[in-house]
């Protein structure tokens, strides 16, 4: 990896995090009729072990600078409205956003290339996910939109803080330590007695998602949004192989189309990325 540019780290811990959620949501699916707020507590309390692990083997310790302090809280604050979100509803905005809004918080703006490819990945996905004009799915869009949305936002504000010096373990574990305080009162009051089953899935996806978390820190911290965005919508394909595999789902014609667009777009990307 060291020898690799920043940007190309970037990429592939982004596909590395695409991975690693698309397994976690199989996982959460896997685990059936559990509230959300209980999924998304074993999500993080998992994340949560490894990060603290990972911040005492380094020496680094659980000290959060002032400087990014107020990045890091934002990062927990929309990561975690966002995360419960998803569970309810799944979106795939959070790339989108991502770009739209390191514009203004990071100056980043994208080039003619970086937001067409965006744009027709996020088109791609659109394909994938088939959004209808049911009345009775308005409001599970909509809750889907603030989850990409503040997904978005989120990887916005690890990239500030990763630029003022924060460390990747630091992030993870602050987020995942802030997602568990809020979702811990509902656990407590709202629990669902989970069989074995349900339980091993819900610990799994909280080792898939921190594969997912600590790879899509380090990728933010190595490229900027704009660079990225297209290659994160490659977790609806991830999401598709795992379901054929584990669900024995079959894709539809317009899904196959889907995929073809994104991952034509994400390789056209990554030819053009490595011409430069």
């Amino acid at each position: 990896m060291r020898s690799l540019s920043n940007r190309t780290k970037g990429i592939i811990c982004i596909l590395a995090a695409a991975f690693g959620f698309a397994l976690m949501t199989a996982f959460v699916r896997a685990a059936g009729d559990v509230p959300v707020m209980q999924k998304s507590f074993f999500r993080n309390l998992v994340a949560m072990f490894i990060a603290s692990i990972a911040l005492v083997r380094s020496g680094i310790g659980f000290k959060i600078e002032k400087s990014y302090r107020l990045d890091i809280f934002f990062r927990c604050l929309f990561g975690t409205s966002g995360v419960i979100a998803n569970f309810y509803a799944i979106g795939k905005l959070g790339p989108f956003c991502a770009i739209v809004l390191s514009i203004p918080l990071l100056k980043e703006v994208p080039s003619k290339v970086d937001a067409i490819s965006t744009l027709i990945a996020f088109i791609g996905a659109l394909f994938i996910i088939r959004p209808t004009g049911v009345v009775a799915e308005t409001i599970p869009a909509i809750i889907a939109v603030y989850g990409g949305f503040g997904a978005g936002t989120a990887y916005v504000f690890v990239r500030r803080a990763s630029k003022k010096g924060a460390n990747t373990p630091t992030i993870v574990f602050a987020f995942s330590a802030f997602s568990c305080l809020v979702t811990l009162p509902f656990l407590i009051f709202d629990y669902s007695p989970m069989s074995m089953r349900q339980f091993l899935s819900l610990i799994m996806a909280g080792v898939s998602a921190s594969l997912g978390q600590f790879a899509i820190t380090s990728a933010y911290r190595y490229a900027p949004a704009k660079e990225l965005s297209v290659f994160d919508y490659t977790q609806v394909i991830f999401a598709a192989l795992i379901g054929i595999v584990a669900f024995s789902e079959t894709p539809v014609l317009l899904s196959i189309i889907g995929y073809a667009i994104i991952i034509g777009v994400s390789v056209v990307r990554w030819m053009k990325r490595n011409d430069q």
